[in-house]
């Protein structure tokens, strides 16, 4: 395996939610995209294709993936680097301060950002969030819980939801 290369590159890795590209620039993981996701970076953006196997970094961004997936951790310890205007990295900031089984709405972000009438453009950021899962921008769901929009789709938000759920919300809702 080679050192964290220093130059933009991507890789696909299998995970239960299909194959993920994972893109890397110097040492720093920049992107975690869906099959069909909303916002993706042209495929130029994305640099040369490398195999997970060749790259450390990638490597151990997609095994941290499927162990998080499988329920074996609740956070991750990769470096990363978003890249976006000020109002997206404070949203995205924000989105990494949401514990682990736990959800806001983006009315909550918007008032965290001085006004409620910011919803709009916070869940334009939160759709553009770059690093899906690993900054959790499925944590976030609509006006009463409702879900709303994914760039992965809701199948998938849902299933990371009911992933994270505390295990006493799932026992209540088994009776």
């Amino acid at each position: 395996m080679k050192e964290f290369e220093m130059y933009n590159r991507h890789a696909i890795a299998a995970t239960q939610l299909g194959d993920l590209t994972l893109v890397a620039s110097d040492g720093t993981l920049t992107g975690i995209y869906f099959p069909h996701h909303w916002v993706k970076p042209a495929q130029a953006a994305l640099g040369a294709e490398v195999e997970l196997s060749d790259d450390l970094l990638l490597a151990e961004a997609a095994r941290q993936l499927v162990q998080y997936l499988a329920g074996e951790r609740d956070g991750f310890d990769l470096p990363l680097a978003l890249h976006g205007d000020d109002f997206q990295q404070r949203v995205w900031a924000m989105l990494d301060e949401i514990p682990f089984g736990e959800t806001t709405t983006y009315g909550e972000l918007a008032e965290r950002l001085g006004d409620k009438a910011l919803a709009q453009r916070v869940g334009q950021a939160v759709g553009h969030n770059p690093l899906s899962i690993v900054v959790p921008c499925h944590r976030v769901v609509g006006k009463d819980g409702k879900l709303t929009g994914y760039a992965g789709g809701l199948k998938r938000k849902q299933f990371l939801l009911d992933l994270e759920e505390p295990a006493v919300l799932k026992a209540e809702r088994l009776f």
